[in-house]
């Protein structure tokens, strides 16, 4: 995917200054991606103004010819929408990704709904929001109960056909139909996603942190993403990958907190006035964010985990109100996911019955540790740091070969690849068990083998498996591939079975599940990363745990609690959260006393990690190209100045333009945002938006001729006419489409009503990482920059346009090369 931020037109005018009549002797747009990623912007072409008609655009102190600052009265009819809907009003079809807009946009029609709010209209948009995230964590909820369900049922069939085959018809036939029904299942995936919904690949985390940073990419939260989301899930998880459940379900409830905010369908009659309030940015972003937490929720059955996650993992911008509703929205799904877990265990849904969820029960194993078991932990922090961050590393560089060797050259390649890898884990997951050695079941001993267990086990989830071992022994490799993901954590995870894996196990598990999760993510199917991290990071977790069992002796920590530290340690060298981590592990695990030990090992694997790479979803979000904007500016902007950023004047209009020079530069031009200036060019009122003029343009609501008597009539529309549509959808109206007759384009559009008099601005000399916080802490699509010193008489008031393009390290590294390292 091309990083193409807004576009960028070339052309030629023989006079550069605003409020000049320059003439136009060229103009492309230049199609070329590689330009688009190198020069594309929304305001800086090359020195392109408007002209500006002084025989048609007379100026005086009253009427239709007064300034836009000076103006008291309305253009607008009387409204009885709350303002809230006009909170973001944009979406122009020009590029591949578009910014969002969270600003507020204080134009005419924003003041007039603003004035004419009612108490009535207030109380049913906060009930309205309520209502909303509790339908988002029912959905959610259930969505997310339902995707278990479906992966238990389907892997519980395919283990225990598997197993039949192996006791009546030996290895050929039983890997046959174990590798076959694996591929089959990967291959409905990967089908879904390459042809149907390419959106809906991967774990969608990446996706869910660019919407929630400001960009809009096509399609990311559309219906057909969230349905082959959720198919795609059920058959890559069931599949027997090494991929999860869990990022998938963020990606999941955003979709559905997306699809909420939309207010139904226009195209199929499903559109309901009373939801029209959200069909804004702001709001969708706030349901969204409520949507991801909801879905961590749903994974881990940890709700404060889940508003955690949202508020340091995905989110660019927190508000205090959105805590509330999002704790709201976790609560709910806890609910939902809990109850429908209990209706489920009188067999009612076939081989899903507690199953499903990673729950790490410690309660009543021993807590207690001294000095000692530091060191094993900051071992573990250690590994899991240098693990992670290799992790990092080698999927980043298996994703760009095959991203652009061969799914370049021959699309269908992604499917294959996933389907020769599906095969890959069938082979690597049933051959390493059938040849590795039984073991003799323990006596059953407290803390070796539980008292009342059964050994070995030839059902689908258990500790000591059978496998195709004698009466008597068991296959401790099978307790782990032979497995569904969760159920091998579980294993991983067991307390009180000290000595149940051999080492030489583990190290064979290890290597094998790490080099398929390296392989695996970020393949053509839904995947997720949370359950690869934690079964590497268990594995060696358990390994050092039976290590340190004979040197710290009867007062050693459980193995299953060094798996969880050693989880707690992958996670953190690969993803670098630290606090939402450790509370969805504590809430796992249900013991408060594991709060230092996973805070200690999360901190040291963070620590190591970030000295060598970014955290995982970063580096994904720069390989499918999202404008992300960091945290925190680079530190080469502290040498730039924002007039240093912009390349040139940007493309301005009039106060009232005639419409065939609006058409002209719209057909010409693919900017979203364009200054407005009044007294021949002289000051800057404010800025409009694209859609804003589209909406002007496709309803005709044009002025005949420079009069006063149009300018007290108004022009009738209300905040319905520019309601956003959902997220990465394009605005089907486009200038291409427009058809205006000769007298039509005679005539004039008021920008006025429509300007945004309040835009954020910067002075030319700011230090473009000030500018650059700003522009990311506001949530910003356009920063105007201005001259230091007012030159009414001397050029164009305003210096240019500052984008999210423009922030770019690339772009600005292209712009200033002596910056460079």
């Amino acid at each position: 995917m091309n990083i193409v931020e807004e576009g960028r037109v070339g052309g030629i005018w023989e006079e550069e200054a605003c409020g000049q009549a320059p003439v136009w002797a060229h103009s492309s747009i230049n199609h070329d991606p590689q330009l688009h990623h190198q020069h594309g912007n929304e305001a800086d072409a090359e020195a392109l103004t408007i002209p500006n008609d002084a025989s048609s655009s007379p100026r005086d102190k009253s009427g239709l010819r007064r300034p836009l600052l000076q103006r008291k009265n309305t253009l607008l009819p009387d409204s009885s929408y709350s303002v809230e809907k006009h909170q973001a009003m944009v979406g122009a079809n020009v590029s591949p990704i578009e910014s969002l807009d969270y600003e507020l946009i204080e134009n005419e029609l924003f003041r007039q709904d603003w004035r004419s709010r009612t108490k009535h209209e207030i109380l049913q948009y906060v009930f309205l929001k309520w209502t909303f995230v509790f339908l988002l964590g029912v959905l959610t909820g259930l969505v997310g109960f339902g995707i278990n369900m479906g992966v238990e049922n389907i892997a519980g069939a395919k283990f225990l056909a598997t197993t039949k085959f192996m006791a009546t018809r030996g290895f050929i036939p039983s890997f046959l139909l174990y590798a076959g029904s694996n591929a089959v299942l990967i291959l409905i995936s990967s089908l879904l996603c390459v042809y149907i919904s390419p959106a809906a690949a991967g774990s969608g985390i990446p996706e869910v942190k660019a919407y929630l940073n400001g960009v809009d990419a096509p399609n990311i939260f559309s219906p057909k993403t969230l349905i082959v989301k959720v198919l795609g899930c059920i058959c890559t998880v069931s599949g027997g990958l090494i991929v999860g459940k869990e990022g998938p379900l963020v990606h999941v409830g955003s979709c559905l907190a997306s699809i909420l905010g939309q207010g139904g369908s226009k195209k199929y009659h499903l559109t309901w006035k009373w939801l029209r309030h959200f069909k804004n940015d702001r709001d969708r972003r706030d349901l969204v964010t409520c949507g991801s937490a909801a879905g961590v929720a749903a994974a881990f059955r940890a709700p404060v985990g889940g508003v955690l996650f949202a508020l340091e993992e995905v989110t660019s911008w927190w508000r205090g109100p959105l805590l509330w509703r999002a704790f709201f929205t976790t609560a709910v799904v806890l609910v939902v996911v809990r109850t429908s877990m209990a209706w489920c265990k009188g067999g009612t849904c076939g081989y899903f019955g507690e199953g499903g969820l990673i729950i790490f029960d410690v309660e009543g194993v021993k807590s207690e540790y001294g000095l000692l078991e530091l060191f094993p932990v900051i071992v573990l922090g250690t590994i899991g740091g240098v693990l992670g961050s290799l992790f990092n590393s080698l999927n980043a560089k298996f994703v760009v070969f095959f991203g652009g060797v061969l799914n370049k050259r021959w699309p269908s390649a992604k499917v294959l690849q996933a389907v020769l890898i599906a095969l890959l884990t069938a082979t690597i997951s049933f051959l390493v068990p059938w040849y590795a050695e039984c073991r003799p079941c323990p006596e059953q001993k407290v803390g070796v083998f539980p008292v009342g267990a059964e050994c070995p086990t030839h059902g689908r989830a258990a500790n000591f498996k059978g496998f195709h071992c004698p009466p008597g022994t068991y296959n401790d490799l099978a307790n782990l591939f032979f497995n569904t993901n969760d159920d091998a954590t579980r294993n991983l995870f067991s307390i009180g079975t000290r000595g149940e894996f051999r080492k030489s196990s583990l190290l064979i598990y290890l290597a094998s599940s790490y080099f398929l999760a390296v392989i695996t993510y970020g393949i053509a199917v839904p995947s997720g990363l949370f359950v690869p991290a934690i079964l590497c990071g268990a594995t060696y977790g358990r390994l050092v745990g039976m290590i340190m069992g004979p040197i710290a002796g009867e007062n050693s920590l459980d193995e299953g609690v060094y798996a969880l530290l050693g989880a707690a340690s992958f996670l953190g060298g690969s993803m670098r959260m630290t606090v939402s981590l450790c509370i969805i592990l504590l809430e796992l695990t249900n013991n408060l006393r594991m709060l230092p030990l996973i805070m200690f090992v999360l901190l040291v694997s963070k620590t190591v990690g970030d000295s060598f790479n970014d955290a995982v979803f970063d580096i994904h979000v720069m390989l499918k190209g999202f404008p992300f904007l960091d945290a925190h500016p680079e530190p080469f902007m502290r040498h730039l100045t924002a007039k240093e950023a912009v390349s040139g004047p940007p493309v301005t209009f009039n106060a009232v333009e005639k419409v065939r020079t609006v058409v002209e530069v719209l057909r010409t031009t693919s900017h979203n945002g364009f200054p407005v200036l009044e007294e021949n060019g002289a000051y800057l009122c404010g800025l409009v938006l694209r859609s804003h003029i589209m909406v002007l343009l496709e309803k005709r609501k044009f002025l005949p001729r420079l009069d006063d008597s149009y300018y007290e009539e108004g022009i009738h529309l209300s905040s319905a006419d520019f309601a956003k549509p959902g997220s990465g959808k394009r605005m089907k109206s486009k200038i291409e489409n427009l058809v205006l007759s000769q007298e039509e384009q005679e005539m004039y559009l008021d920008l006025r009503y429509l300007t945004n008099t309040s835009p954020y601005t910067v002075v030319e000399t700011m230090s473009l990482a000030k500018a650059f916080t700003l522009f990311r802490q506001l949530g910003l699509r356009h920063m105007c920059v201005i001259p230091r010193k007012p030159r009414p008489t001397e050029g164009c008031p305003i210096v240019g346009i500052l984008t999210r393009h423009d922030f770019m390290p690339g772009y600005l590294h292209s712009m200033h090369p002596h910056l460079r390292g």
